[in-house]
Formats: structure tokens, C-alpha cells, sequence
């Protein structure tokens, strides 16, 4: 049964109801908090960021964390140091993933600036490639260029 008073409030216009909003101390406790980011976060270098990923391609265990990882590395507004791009194809090598090897040269190419750049990682990475067989895409589609 509905009290007079409710049935009351109800039959008012919308206009005339009184609005009821939550109030901060009726939120449960963990709603009152909002995460407030620190002005001390540590802006890591790019020697710090290469000594990272270098690290964590050498832990890689299988391919989904090979290929997580180089999708993080490739993320950033920088483009990876030939150690750490070396240390990806080791990883793809490890977990037998000849594909992602290539897919790895294709998005270095995305990512520098101008081909020169892509030439000069070519060729600081051409021991790497001829050790480990790794051919370029356009070597495998040299018909489609």
C-alpha cells in the first residue's frame, strides 16, 4: 500500500516534484576517491626505454608476448633502437614466428621518417636479417612494388 504522501508527490506535476540527487557521504565509500596522477612521474629517456625493451624481448616466452611487446615498442612517437628491433627478431626467432619477423621490418618502415632512415636501419640490421633468413616484404613481392 502506498502512503498518502507518496501518492500525493506523484500526482503533482513533474515541475513541482522535488528533484532528489545522491549526495557525496550517500555514495559508497570507494566512489568518493578519484585517482589524482602524481607531477613527480618519472619521464623515462630513450637509452631507458631501449635497455626496457631490450629486456623484455629477451623474456618473451611465446608469440602472443612477442607480438604484445612489439606492439607496445612501436606505440611510443619514437622509433626503436636497432638493439632493440635486433632483440625482437631474436624473439620471433625463439618462438618460431617467421611472419611477425617480416611484419616487424614493415613497421619500421611505417614508422621512420623518411627512407633513408629505413636504408640506414637495413643496413645496421643486415647481419641479423642474413643470420636469421629474414627477407624484406619487398623481396617476397617484388612483383607487386
Amino acid at each position: 500500500m502506498i502512503s498518502s504522501s507518496i501518492r500525493n508527490a506523484l500526482r503533482a506535476p513533474v515541475a513541482a516534484r522535488a528533484i532528489v540527487r545522491p549526495t557525496l557521504a550517500s555514495r559508497p565509500m570507494m566512489m568518493r576517491f578519484q585517482r589524482n596522477y602524481s607531477s613527480d612521474h618519472h619521464e623515462e629517456t630513450f637509452e631507458e626505454f631501449t635497455v626496457r625493451y631490450e629486456k623484455e624481448f629477451e623474456n618473451a616466452y611465446d608469440l602472443f608476448e612477442v607480438q604484445r611487446i612489439l606492439n607496445n615498442c612501436f606505440s611510443y612517437d619514437l622509433v626503436p633502437a636497432p638493439v632493440v628491433i635486433e632483440k625482437a627478431l631474436q624473439a620471433c626467432r625463439r618462438v618460431n614466428d617467421y611472419p611477425t619477423a617480416v611484419r616487424t621490418f614493415e613497421a619500421l618502415k611505417h614508422k621512420v621518417e623518411n627512407n633513408t632512415q629505413y636504408e640506414a636501419y637495413l643496413e645496421e640490421l643486415k647481419d641479423v636479417r642474413k643470420e636469421l633468413g629474414i627477407d624484406l616484404k619487398e623481396q617476397l613481392y617484388a612483383d607487386e612494388a
